[in-house]
């Protein structure tokens, strides 16, 4: 039976292992950390529960087919919820707007503020949805080869959609600042300016209104859970607390990988068949000789890098009104918070934030009558950061969330915990201490990342969201689905 060796217990790595084990193979995963999940790990303090990573789950079909190919259901593993509004954003005091579950419920939003926006919205989404389509059922599903694995007659008919803008589009249709910015927000998660994003990017609008925002119960790192455990019944086997590194090689083939247990320090070697790569991109190419290498430091200098963030976990001493599960707060220039992140890295002397509040739809999350409080400030990978620092933001979100929605927060601060550059650096080796991976602007898509297969060694690939299809927990369980199905081509080839 071949060895499979899976460097990272991220969701790219647990789905690559759960394919790989599947198809027979002995695969084993090696992770730094105490628990696996990647950036998808959990937090709890006096009763209160956080997801250190992501909050928001959108594309719920894609979680659906991962586990329908095991012939499984995510009812089996979890509860979804779905949330209504999906979300709310502060635009000053007093001034918010939510975005409904129901569709025609947006459209009357949209009316009520700008008249015949409902109409362009309409359309909007329905080019959205095409765009969905395309996107979730033919592309994203590729390896990132070759130019022409996106030359196909849906995009053809739609290269402009390709050298035009989110932005441009929306602006020009759309006059009422707070309806752009609801519409350009979605894009924040491929980690690019919507002026820098391709218009076919569009279908994240499909996934925000259509799709709809869900809560698992629980919080996100039930989905973790899910993933493990279907691992583990699949026949993997997980090592935590297992840093990796070296990768060791002969030839133009991998043979073995030496890790140390971070607990006793214990050194051990493994040989293996066959690696896939899931921790950050640059890191796992430092545990190869610099010939072995798919690029050079100087390469990963030029990526342009989606933001990084300063996080704080708070636990609050009661319920707050005026907010919503999930709330974004859009009193400050978006223009100008995006050039500190990509134009001229610096820290946002007025940041745009976001904030979950889980508790507000699950018990779980925090002590009754209390709240549970994540706040992330998008900033610039890279810069680098302190307790004082970290202090003033902290200071100034709660101001201004006291504020805009009219109601005190600050007192009711039971504790907090922040997380920034130095932690993501530190736990996860993220490369400039980013969050999201690289930016989806149009020199960095598809077939423009780094490449999946390392063009020295023949039975080592790349997956995670330094790669295709890019940032982001849908895409990250789609490029270990690749991953694995790369693997199980070339290890059956020899």
């Amino acid at each position: 039976m071949k060895r499979v060796s899976i460097i990272g217990g991220g969701l790219s790595g647990l789905s690559a292992a759960c394919y790989l084990a599947k198809e027979g193979y002995e695969v084993t995963i090696y992770e730094k950390l105490p628990t696996v999940g990647g950036r998808a790990r959990v937090f709890e303090n006096g009763g209160f529960k956080f997801d250190i990573g992501p909050t928001f789950y959108w594309m719920p079909d894609i979680f659906e087919r991962f586990f329908s190919d095991f012939n499984k259901r995510v009812s089996d593993y979890y509860q979804l919820v779905r949330l209504d509004p999906g979300y709310q954003i502060y635009f000053g005091e007093n001034n918010s707007v939510s975005v409904p579950a129901s569709l025609e419920r947006i459209y009357d939003t949209f009316e009520s503020i700008e008249p015949g926006s409902g109409k362009y919205l309409r359309k909007f989404l329905e080019r959205a949805g095409f765009n969905y389509n395309v996107a979730i059922n033919k592309v994203v599903e590729k390896p990132g080869k070759s130019p022409f694995e996106l030359i196909m007659p849906e995009t053809v008919s739609r290269v402009d959609q390709f050298v035009r803008d989110i932005s441009s589009s929306v602006r020009a249709n759309i006059k009422d600042e707070r309806l752009r910015q609801i519409l350009e927000f979605p894009v924040i998660f491929l980690g690019a300016k919507p002026s820098n994003t391709p218009l076919f990017y569009c279908f994240m609008n499909y996934a925000d209104m259509v799709l709809g925002t869900w809560h698992v119960m629980g919080g996100m790192y039930r989905v973790v859970e899910a993933m493990r455990d279907l691992a583990l019944e699949l026949g993997a086997k997980i090592i935590t607390n297992a840093h990796v590194e070296r990768i060791v090689s002969k030839g133009d083939k991998i043979t073995g990988i030496r890790y140390t247990n971070t607990q006793n320090k214990e050194i051990k070697n493994c040989e293996t068949d066959f690696i896939i790569a899931t921790a950050d991109y640059h890191f796992s190419e430092t545990l190869l000789d610099q010939n072995k290498r798919n690029y050079s430091e100087r390469y990963w200098q030029k990526r342009v890098f989606a933001p990084s963030a300063l996080l704080f976990y708070v636990g609050f001493d009661t319920k707050l009104s005026n907010v919503s599960h999930h709330t974004l707060f859009f009193d400050a220039d978006f223009k100008e918070h995006a050039e500190t992140i990509y134009d001229k890295p610096r820290w946002p002397s007025k940041p745009l934030f976001y904030a979950s509040f889980p508790s507000i739809t699950d018990s779980e999350a925090a002590p009754e009558g209390k709240e549970a409080g994540i706040f992330l400030i998008p900033i610039a990978a890279g810069l680098k950061d302190n307790q004082a620092l970290r202090e003033t933001y902290f200071m100034q979100i709660m101001d201004r969330m006291e504020k805009v929605t009219g109601c005190e927060v600050s007192k009711y601060v039971k504790f907090k915990r922040s997380y920034s550059v130095k932690d993501f650096i530190s736990d996860y080796h993220a490369y400039k201490g980013n969050a999201y991976g690289l930016s989806n602007i149009l020199t960095q898509t598809a077939f423009l990342k780094p490449k999946m297969e390392n063009r020295h060694l023949k039975n080592l690939l790349y997956a995670g969201q330094l790669t295709v299809p890019g940032p982001g927990v849908p895409p990250s369980i789609i490029s270990g689905r690749v991953a694995a199905r790369l693997a199980v081509k070339k290890l059956r080839n020899g």
